[in-house]
């Protein structure tokens, strides 16, 4: 997969500009992780920290900003990436190696509004929650995968062009739920992590994953990580059952 080839002012930018900072000791592996999952590897830290007595510090982003942030030098020793195609794509640039990408977790896409008491919306009650919406938040397409999840799914139902005019655009999911959550918009297109997360959901539609490309999100080991026990050991620990066990927990989707 090609990915949107950015300016190189814009790249600098996004690499000056990181959502959120984390500085390596030793000791210590520096994990760069997609907004959306963020609270999951928070979780995962503090159990892999339990168990092992070695620690993790977390960098969080849209996937796009921290594929840029790492070409140009960013000192993180894993990337755990809302796609599959930016850690393909570090490959090709020699930045990681093949043989440590894996795929950590299956995301899913949630349409979610707070203004209602909690109810589980059916395809035909979204696309009228949608159409009678002033505002529909949703993450930049460019740089997050749940955005361009959220795109493919509203072309596959024909209403991306009546609602385009509508939309509010985050940089990632984080902003999208913030959106939604501050009420600057109606709605918005979320991760069903995010949701779980809130004691009353309000109203959501889980997405159906035959509308879009499915949400795989992929691990892999950079070449700075390479001879960093810390890092190593957290890649390892990311396939056990105890890793995948909060995973599942937290809304994703495991492997078959």
């Amino acid at each position: 997969m090609v990915l949107r080839i950015f300016g190189f002012v814009t790249l600098l930018l996004v690499v000056l500009m990181p959502a959120h900072k984390a500085e390596a000791t030793e000791g210590r592996a520096v994990v760069a992780v997609a907004t959306n999952f963020l609270s999951t590897a928070d979780a995962l830290a503090k159990d892999f920290h339990h168990r092992f007595d070695l620690n993790i510090s977390l960098a969080s982003g849209s996937s796009g900003k921290l594929y840029a942030q790492i070409r140009y030098g960013a000192p993180f020793d894993v990337f755990l990436s809302a796609d599959q195609a930016r850690p393909e794509q570090l490959v090709d640039d020699g930045l990681a190696h093949e043989d440590a990408r894996f795929t950590y977790a299956i995301g899913r896409l949630v349409l979610w509004s707070r203004k209602r008491s909690e109810t589980e919306l059916t395809r035909s009650e979204a696309v009228l929650m949608l159409s009678a919406s002033k505002r529909i938040a949703y993450a930049n397409e460019a740089l997050a995968p749940y955005g361009f999840a959220t795109v493919e799914t509203l072309k596959a139902l024909d209403l991306f062009e009546h609602l385009n005019s509508r939309m509010v655009r985050g940089e990632n999911v984080g902003q999208a739920y913030g959106l939604v959550s501050s009420g600057n918009a109606d709605v918005g297109f979320i991760a069903l992590a995010q949701l779980t997360q809130r004691p009353n959901k309000g109203s959501y539609w889980l997405v159906d994953e035959k509308l879009h490309t499915p949400i795989r999100q992929d691990a892999i080991l950079l070449n700075r990580g390479a001879d960093n026990a810390a890092a190593q050991a957290f890649i390892s620990y990311l396939r056990s059952d105890a890793a995948q066990g909060i995973i599942r927990n937290a809304g994703y989707r495991s492997e078959d």
